[in-house]
């Protein structure tokens, strides 16, 4: 059950507003279902002496408007409160009587008219549509003095969740304040009118997003805007600093033919230009990201080479997240752009889902949780190398290190639902969710083509070295990895500590390292997720196509003993059959 209240300053107005057909036609039956009194006139079904509906319409209008009328200079000059309340569209059909009792229960909650207050202030209840009703009232009491309304859309929401939990209706989460401003009806009329898939509004938040994620500074910022195809018109101060910017997508224009202007502050809370001006600030992201190698070529694995880095900066976002510290909100806002920054430069197959996992997640970046240190430029500095090596190759990393990355985010996504929870942030905890499930959607349509590779590898192995590694997994996870029938589910991770064995890693300490990282309960397959951290750790290729990772500066290669290298020699032959040797892969073309 959703609230929506305005203030205005015609009664008359809105109520033939009320008691028409509506904008599309979608008015149907309008009528009173509740008054301060229960005898209001009601021009929906009056059938009194003069049955004209305008005439009731005028009478409703006057018995309202009597005591604003009767307070003079003293009444508010927006005396017109309006709330409209609206069910879900899976709940049962409400009856008149019930959204009575909706209303009363609303305008005394909100201080409108307080049960067994005499002098409460005039109102109506109006149903036109099966699924919602409109109160109106005039905010002036009986005694001609103004009511007590501080916080009414608060004091509404929480009575409408009360509401919900006794008649057993859908129970909505209940907000803080802090979400963004959703597109009015005018909006939405407008979009469908001119063929937009969705209001201009939500469209220039997304790209306003996109356009801040991991940008260095506020001249980078509206550079991308405009190379967004964004119009950008920035106020300046007589000094010439800029105090504030608006946007306005091209074509979209009121009825006088003008640009129609948003604010950053209209779009979301934090995108005000003091809010980003915060997170711009000095040295809070690295700005040097190379696109070519020491040979001045384009070096075609930079995609990939990010988004890995990215996957081990959102492993520790995670565990500040699990640490359940208020700094760690911090790092929400840094996902935040991360996601974006993914979403932005990801092939077809997987951008829809991470555009709406992104999309989500904007909502759980804010809550009044503020990080006293927020130190946020790893992660910023991840997203920018994102945007820059998709931009500077003119296309996004296709294929194992998407799935490396949108696995770890997954489990980023359920750490900030549960951060959220503790801090009963139901809206910001079910957008985490969410944005799990969209995570999860993308990563198997990225994962599906490595890891059938990667199974295909594993089952071709030779069959003693294929047993050692399925033992070694029993013994490190010995509930997991089982299909219905008892049979190990582990080829890819068969592959992988193959793999990482014939690389000069020990596969038994590599494997428990993975598992010691994070918890594997939330998991929708610990096999994946395993795969794709060890692959991480142990700097193997994500897919056959992709160039060995670069070593890190300063990197320790792992000690190899002995009796590893004569296992390692023992694996020589199948490791050249996983395309891992180098003596036997095919050379670059």
């Amino acid at each position: 059950m959703v609230p929506k209240i305005r203030r205005g300053s015609r009664t008359h107005g809105l109520l033939v507003y009320l008691y028409g057909p509506g904008k599309r036609d979608e008015h149907l039956d309008p009528h009173l279902v509740g008054s301060w009194d229960g005898f209001a006139p009601d021009p929906g079904r009056d059938t009194g002496p003069d049955p004209d509906p305008k005439v009731t319409l005028a009478r409703l209008t006057a018995a309202l408007d009597l005591r604003v009328k009767q307070a003079g200079a003293k009444a508010p000059a927006r005396h017109v409160w309006h709330c409209s309340v609206r069910t879900d569209p899976g709940d049962r059909m409400l009856t008149d009587a019930e959204w009575n009792t909706v209303a009363q229960r609303l305008v005394a909650a909100t201080g409108i008219a307080p049960a067994g207050d005499p002098d409460g202030c005039r109102w109506v209840a109006v149903r036109h549509a099966d699924d919602h009703i409109h109160i109106v009232a005039t905010m002036v009491r009986g005694d001609l003095r103004r009511p007590r309304m501080n916080y009414d859309f608060k004091k509404a929401q929480a009575e409408c969740r009360r509401i919900e939990q006794e008649w057993g209706l859908r129970r909505l989460n209940p907000g803080d304040g802090t979400g963004s401003k959703a597109p009015t009806s005018a909006e939405r009329f407008k979009a469908e009118r001119t063929g937009r898939p969705e209001p201009s509004r939500e469209t220039l938040r997304e790209a306003v997003r996109q356009a801040l994620a991991g940008a260095a500074a506020e001249e980078e910022f509206f550079t991308r805007l405009r190379e967004a195809g964004l119009r950008v018109k920035v106020r300046t101060a007589p000094s010439g600093d800029a105090l504030g910017y608006n946007v306005a997508l091209p074509g979209d224009r009121n009825r006088n033919g003008e640009p129609v202007w948003y604010p950053g502050s209209k779009l979301a809370p934090d995108l005000s230009l003091p809010k980003i001006r915060l997170r711009l600030g000095d040295d809070t992201v690295d700005q040097t990201t190379s696109s070519a190698d020491t040979s001045g070529r384009p070096d075609w694995s930079l995609p990939a080479r990010e988004r890995r880095s990215a996957t081990g900066v959102a492993e520790r976002a995670a565990a500040l997240l699990d640490g359940g510290d208020d700094e760690a909100a911090a790092q929400l806002v840094g996902v935040g752009e991360l996601l974006d920054a993914v979403a932005q430069t990801s092939p077809a197959a997987t951008r829809a889902e991470l555009a709406a996992a992104a999309r989500d997640f904007e909502r759980a970046t804010r809550s009044h949780v503020r990080a006293e240190r927020a130190d946020t430029r790893a992660i910023r500095s991840a997203a920018r190398g994102i945007i820059q090596a998709g931009s500077a190759l003119g296309r996004g990393e296709d294929g194992g290190t998407t799935a490396m990355l949108a696995s770890t985010l997954v489990l980023v996504a359920l750490a900030a639902a549960r951060w959220h929870s503790a801090r009963g942030h139901a809206q910001q905890a079910h957008a985490s969710r969410q944005t799990a499930e969209h995570l999860r959607t993308a990563y198997r349509q990225a994962a599906a083509t490595p890891m059938r590779a990667l199974r295909d590898q594993g089952r071709a192995l030779p069959d003693a070295i294929r047993r050692t590694h399925e033992a070694t997994i029993h013994a490190a996870l010995p509930q997991q990895g089982l299909r219905a029938d008892g049979t190990l589910r582990t080829d890819a991770l068969v592959a992988t500590l193959a793999q990482a064995e014939q690389a000069g890693h020990d596969p038994e300490a590599l494997l428990q390292q993975a598992i010691a990282m994070r918890e594997l309960d939330t998991a929708e397959d610990v096999n994946d997720v395993l795969v794709w951290r060890l692959r991480r750790l142990a700097q193997l290729p994500t897919h056959p196509g992709e160039a060995a990772p670069r070593p890190q500066a300063g990197a320790r290669q792992p000690k190899t003993s002995t009796n590893d290298r004569t296992s390692n020699r023992t694996a020589l032959t199948a490791a050249a059959r996983l395309g891992s040797d180098p003596r036997t892969r095919p050379p670059r073309r």
